[in-house]
């Protein structure tokens, strides 16, 4: 046993050097966040293996940056569950460097929905297994251009570095189910924010109003910005920003935020400016489906650089999933681009 404990010493003693070498060696050239991310990235894989790094360090142009979902399947990168404790907490110091405490919380509260899943079906079906969520960098941390992910069952979370920036989708995540009704968890609702701001939002409105938000009677069985579909084909159509009443509006700066603020505060701020520079006048908000709890519903914000959307239909209404797409960002697309032309300019 001691001579484990020394073991695990001194896997934390390499990872905390190696972040500590990381810092030093990007310097100023990249903002905090990069920052800390690239050195929580360099300290997990650090810690792991060489059998579980070779798993874990994955080339920045190979397919697999890009192949997100958030079904039940082998993905690449690390399981928690094939880490030892020192490699877990390497892997949430990593999580937490780009998210809050609420973001992590959310993500953490849906890993833990695979065991009252597990429960509920005795068993049958999938693999349910909290620690069956895996952990994948791209490229070199703090390097030209790099990358990583957290990906498992509802949870599909995309950072990409370039230059001094940081983007931060696809970002997904859903919970099944919704709310916990049976069990030691019972009353659980992991996204009940995501639902309720926008029931506020959708009883806010006026008749006219409403036949501008609303669009049709039956929900979509799943979001529409579904991994493999470009943002030019979900649609942006809605009741305006410009045409709604400031208690609206706060309504709809509550939903971003709601969706902004699960990333650390630096990068949630960043984000939001983004969005407010792009041009609040032409964010739209809209509903599908049903006004009544329990009923298959949908709704979405859209806007010049983003797409937001939540639809909560499959297993009685008791099944959510949300997604935050960037029309210019999605795997840092644009930010490359920008990084390079910039880099090029200098030579």
């Amino acid at each position: 046993m001691a001579a484990r404990t020394r073991i695990a010493l001194g896997l934390v003693v390499v990872a905390g050097a190696a972040a500590v070498a990381m810092r030093a060696a990007i310097g100023p050239a990249l903002d905090q966040p990069a920052q800390e991310m690239a050195g929580a990235a360099t300290a997990f894989l650090a810690s792991l293996t060489p059998e579980l790094r070779t798993k874990a360090a994955l080339p920045f142009d190979g397919p697999a940056r890009q192949d997100w979902h958030y079904v039940p399947r082998d993905r690449a990168g690390v399981e928690f569950a094939q880490m030892d404790d020192v490699q877990r907490r390497a892997a949430r110091a990593l999580m937490r460097s780009a998210l809050s405490s609420q973001g992590a919380g959310k993500v953490e509260e849906i890993m833990l929905l695979d065991a009252v899943l597990r429960e509920m079906e005795k068993g049958s079906g999938v693999r349910r297994d909290p620690l069956a969520y895996s952990v994948a960098v791209f490229g070199t941390p703090g390097g030209d251009a790099w990358g990583w992910k957290l990906e498992g069952h509802h949870v599909s979370l995309n950072f990409t570095g370039a230059g001094t920036g940081t983007a931060v989708t696809p970002a997904f995540l859903g919970a099944n189910p919704a709310e916990v009704r049976t069990g030691e968890r019972a009353g659980l609702r992991v996204l009940s924010q995501e639902e309720e701001l926008a029931r506020e939002l959708l009883a806010s409105l006026t008749a006219d109003e409403r036949r501008t938000a609303v669009l049709g009677d039956r929900a979509p069985d799943d979001i529409l910005a579904v991994p493999g579909r470009a943002l030019e084909q979900v649609d942006g159509s809605g009741l305006a920003w410009a045409a709604m009443n400031p208690a609206q509006r706060a309504l709809v700066e509550r939903l971003l935020a709601e969706f902004a603020r699960n990333l650390r505060y630096d990068l949630a701020e960043a984000e939001l400016a983004r969005i407010h520079a792009a041009g609040m006048d032409a964010v739209r908000f809209a509903w599908m489906g049903s006004d009544r709890r329990g009923e298959g519903h949908y709704w979405r914000l859209s806007g010049p650089t983003f797409v937001i959307e939540c639809d909560n239909t499959q297993n009685g209404a008791n099944h959510v999933h949300t997604v935050w797409r960037d029309r210019q960002r999605d795997f840092g697309r644009d930010l490359l681009r920008e990084h390079r032309e910039a880099e090029q300019g200098t030579h």
